[in-house]
């Protein structure tokens, strides 16, 4: 009996897990949406095979808009972004691109000639999630597993 009992609990944690993720996931491709409406640009719809989420930590999304246009955004644990979809060929070098920016956009904020303790904040931040991105990028485990997607 106990052994069932555990069973069923060991279902309920997978379901409340999945359902954790999904919610996640919904989130983040909410926050991806808004976004880019934030920056004037209208999404009709997301490329789900090309894009990307590694819950709860990155999602990369492939947005199309009604004029056409594709981007990559990236939301999660880290600043909302995004770029032409021309910039790169895939998630996983939308990611590293992401990252590379992030870099260069932190130098930029560190050698400008008046630099305040938020904007600093704001440079170590995403000098940090500039190399959790580039780590991802490097690990192809996480490239190759089915449950990327």
């Amino acid at each position: 009996m106990s052994e069932q009992l555990t069973q069923v609990q060991q279902q309920e944690q997978q379901a409340a897990t999945e359902q954790q993720r999904a919610e996640w996931v919904r989130k983040q491709y909410q926050q991806a949406n808004q976004y880019l409406a934030g920056k004037g640009i209208i999404p009709d719809n997301v490329a789900v095979t090309e894009s990307c989420y590694l819950p709860p930590l990155v999602a990369v999304w492939k947005l199309n808009t009604r004029d056409n246009k594709s981007y990559w955004v990236i939301s999660g644990d880290l600043p909302t972004d995004h770029m032409p979809f021309s910039a790169a060929a895939t998630a996983r070098d939308a990611m590293r691109s992401f990252s590379l920016n992030w870099q260069l956009k932190a130098e930029h904020i560190v050698n400008s000639e008046s630099i305040d303790k938020t904007q600093q904040d704001f440079a170590n931040l995403l000098v940090a999630r500039a190399q959790g991105l580039y780590e991802l990028f490097e690990d192809d485990s996480l490239w190759q597993a089915p449950t990327k997607r």
